[in-house]
């Protein structure tokens, strides 16, 4: 049997101006920077266990690490069901467009935008999965 895993830690977006990304995730979530690595990016706590890593595009090409991507990737914030019209409301004043609304099989709702870097964010509801 395998060893057990205490679940995801962080996650990584790859964008191509950090301070400017950085400005959107604490605006729009409140998310503060908790470790700056000067113009390589930064870390940014994402929840009481969580980090959200914002890499330079191209930013580590010539270090020995593994770290860089490209591409519009998705990831997905988990809020209340209370919170959810608070949210929408949230990023209309903020200019950020809604791409899709969306009610789930389980009850479960999702609201889709953009950041900067055309990344899809989603923020969910419980009744999303099974597991949440």
């Amino acid at each position: 049997m395998h060893p057990k895993c205490e679940g995801l830690l962080e996650s990584s977006l790859y964008v191509s101006d950090v301070a400017r990304s950085a400005y959107f995730y604490e605006k729009i979530f409140g998310f503060r920077v908790i470790k700056d690595f000067r113009e390589r990016g930064c870390a940014m706590q994402a929840g009481d266990h969580q980090i959200l890593l914002l890499f330079k595009k191209g930013g580590s090409r010539d270090m020995t690490t593994p770290h860089d991507g490209d591409g519009e990737l998705h990831i997905a914030f988990a809020v209340s069901v209370s919170d959810l019209p608070k949210w929408e409301e949230w990023l209309e004043e903020n200019g950020i467009v809604i791409e899709e609304k969306r009610t789930w099989d389980l009850g479960g709702q999702s609201v889709y935008f953009r950041d900067p870097d055309r990344h899809l964010l989603e923020i969910a509801t419980p009744g999303v999965w099974s597991i949440y």
